[in-house]
């Protein structure tokens, strides 16, 4: 018998070279049906528009703290919740089961998956219908990049065509991330970290088993599978992506079996927002940024909006509440609340109090007494009147209790907070340069109608917003410098640099704040504070600080009315010292300059032991400083009448007119030079600004401010 099959001659018989002929034709019948299909995709490719992602590439805006958590995410202009997620904020396990559940070759396959479409076709054509549409990961992606009613032939071939097109533009990690933005998850929410955050409450970056389970199945019908409507159809697709996993070892069997007993959320959680207002002026200042880093520290942030939602509770009905903290080194806003609670309507929740321009009452009398302190005019110590006094013809303030305190020191008469001193403090120190010293720091002070500054203002008889109630505190600790807000978290170009006061006055003020006796149940002498109650009731105010930072406060009703029993000490003043409290670390005291007078009253200069207003002796000829003039810029190495003091250092010559001798000369509030005659001398110690003042035996005094170079 013949081998191998072959004839006598060696030769196959004629039935199978016929067989092997037909064999070969129909490989290069299916090789040139395969040529022809692909020329046929080809010609098809060229044929479509270019791809354009720019709709694909439409983001939530989203508003992050300092270190980048999320505060509040906005939804697009179409209503849809789709913020940025990238494979990297996603956890691993969920991308794990996501591939084994969609596309276990997706790092093998250029978009498409020929296997996979053959199976597909398979069943098609044994079963009558169709079991899997054989689409990847990638096809997925085109489809919601380029999306189409219609499932037919067409559809397809164009998804397939889109998919080996993003996988040459974007790579594997690009269409990965693309899936996790865009997947549908039910309603308004797309992509992952949007339907994490909704029926989750928390970020795609850490998931259970259970959760990453659901999220990978809900893509494949989002509404069909909403939990928050069908809680049992999306129980069941989560349990079979379970199961899968398990079986393809991404979960171990008893790790499915647990996450199966988790139970399904039932309804979805609101979006975080956290500094709603600041978020919403950030947005609004800038509309065409997509992602927007502010510099609040997002913790501290919630522990106070549940601060102010509690006490505001606490206090009454359509009461609201508003806190600022800055820090003092840059200042950069940690926490702005600006309302008890932004949903709130009840409390006008919408409304950014922290903007609103309200009275400050007594807030603002630290300022008086930093002005009076600089101008040489009075020192902590100095004795102060409070007694019934008449400034003008109708002008008679009272103190809050209707007490008087007699003789006392300016120390004490801050701290008490009595009016009669501060009105005649403002007196000297005069309301129209008191206002325009508060406006030239930046401070947006509005007068009733426009009118002129009188004594009241000394009093909060104006407007002020607590912003920059706080700005204005926050210079007491920077030794009179006011800091530029810093509402971002980029790092911004230093300001001019402001003034309050220097740093001498400052240091006065801040020490005496900080022996200001605290609220009930709290600790003294830990913060420097002030509180202010406007007048008939209307707002209540407190604002205090350390060495790092400034918290201001406000509450009231934000429609203006009046509160029977809202007073700042009472109410402000505890939400001030438990907002330290929620800041953590101790109290640090600011630091004394080198220079500062420390005396009794008894020892100090003359025209410093008493306001002058009740200095015994006539007037003389008004006193006013003839040299150096104010706004002066003068050369330390040659000064017009000057010579060269002590160590090389240029002596300044200081010129007076008028007034009744001896004349008291004072550099930044600290004296300087004493003299029977109306000429002195002063030796700078360097380059800088300083404020020159002079005071009379009767109390009379000018004051001028230079820049030494």
């Amino acid at each position: 018998m013949p081998k191998d099959g072959l004839d006598p001659d060696g030769e196959a018989p004629p039935a199978r070279r016929a067989s092997a002929r037909a064999g070969l034709r129909a490989a290069w019948l299916g090789l040139g049906l395969l040529v022809a299909g692909l020329g046929a995709v080809w010609l098809y490719a060229t044929t479509l528009p270019p791809l354009d992602l720019a709709a694909a590439a439409a983001r939530s805006t989203v508003v992050l703290d300092r270190s980048g958590t999320l505060l509040r995410p906005f939804a697009t202009p179409d209503g849809r919740w789709r913020l940025p997620v990238t494979a990297e904020g996603v956890d691993p396990r969920f991308q794990a089961m996501l591939l084994a559940y969609e596309d276990r070759r997706f790092a093998r396959h250029p978009g498409i998956d020929p296997a996979a479409l053959l199976r597909a076709a398979g069943q098609w054509l044994t079963r009558g219908r169709i079991v899997s549409g054989g689409s990847t990961l990638s096809m997925q992606v085109a489809r919601l990049v380029e999306p189409r009613r219609e499932r037919s032939l067409g559809a397809k071939l164009r998804q397939m065509v889109r998919a080996v097109t993003l996988e040459r533009r974007l790579g594997k990690p690009g269409m990965l991330d693309l899936y996790l933005a865009l997947a549908p998850y039910g309603g308004p929410l797309e992509g992952v970290r949007a339907a994490s955050l909704a029926y989750f409450g928390r970020e795609p970056a850490r998931l259970t088993a259970a959760q990453a389970a659901l999220l990978v199945a809900l893509p494949q019908a989002p509404e069909a599978r909403r939990p928050d409507r069908f809680p049992d159809r999306a129980r069941a697709a989560r349990d079979r992506v379970l199961d899968r996993a398990s079986a393809r070892g991404v979960l171990t069997m008893a790790e499915a079996e647990a996450a199966k007993a988790e139970p399904v959320p039932m309804g979805r959680k609101p979006f975080p927002m956290l500094a709603a207002h600041a978020a919403e002026e950030a947005v609004a200042a800038d509309p065409a940024n997509p992602a927007i880093r502010l510099a609040i520290d997002g913790a501290l942030q919630a522990r106070l909006e549940a601060l102010a939602a509690e006490r505001a509770a606490a206090a009454g009905p359509d009461l609201s509440a508003a806190i600022l903290v800055l820090d003092n080194r840059d200042g950069r806003i940690l926490a702005q609340v600006g309302s008890a609670g932004y949903l709130d309507a009840s409390r006008r929740g919408a409304i950014d109090m922290t903007l609103a321009i309200r009275s400050p009452g007594s807030a603002l009398k630290p300022f008086v007494y930093a002005m009076a302190f600089e101008d040489g005019l009075a020192h902590p110590e100095t004795l102060l009147e409070d007694r019934p006094t008449r400034f003008s013809a109708n002008y008679a303030p009272e103190n809050f209790d209707l007490t008087f305190q007699g003789t006392i020191t300016a120390r004490r008469a801050l701290q008490l907070s009595l009016n009669v001193p501060a009105v005649a403090l403002m007196e000297a120190v005069g309301p129209a340069r008191f206002i325009a010293r508060l406006r030239a720091t930046g401070a947006g002070i509005q007068l009733p109608r426009e009118a002129a500054p009188g004594l009241p203002v000394a009093l909060g008889g104006l407007g002020i917003t607590l912003t920059d109630l706080a700005r204005l505190y926050a210079g007491f600790s920077r030794g009179g410098t006011l800091p530029d807000l810093q509402r971002r978290a980029e790092a911004a170009a230093p300001g001019p640099g402001h003034r309050i006061a220097g740093p001498v006055a400052s240091w006065y003020v801040a020490d005496i704040l900080r022996g200001t006796p605290p609220p009930e149940n709290a600790l003294p002498n830990r913060i420097a504070y002030k509180t202010g109650t406007s007048y008939g009731y209307r707002d209540a105010w407190a604002a205090g600080f350390d060495r790092r930072v400034t918290v201001a406060v406000w509450a009231g009703r934000p429609d203006g009315a009046a509160v029977p029993g809202l007073v700042g000490r009472i109410v402000a003043a505890p939400i001030l010292f438990d907002a330290f409290a929620r800041l953590g670390g101790e109290p640090e005291p600011v630091p004394r300059p080198a220079d500062t007078l420390m005396a009794g009253s008894g020892s100090l200069p003359p025209p410093l032991q008493r306001l002058g207003r009740d200095a015994a002796g006539a007037p003389g000829p008004s006193l006013r400083i003839a040299y150096p003039p104010d706004g002066a810029r003068i050369d330390l190495g040659l000064t017009p009448g000057g010579h060269e003091g002590a160590a090389g250092a240029s002596g300044l010559a200081l010129k007076a007119l008028g007034g009744v001798p001896p004349l008291t000369w004072l550099i930044d509030g600290q004296p300087v030079a004493q003299s029977l005659r109306h000429r002195a001398e002063w030796f700078p110690q360097g380059a800088g600004f300083a404020r020159i003042s002079v005071l009379d035996s009767t109390g009379a005094s000018d004051s001028v401010a230079v820049r030494l170079e």
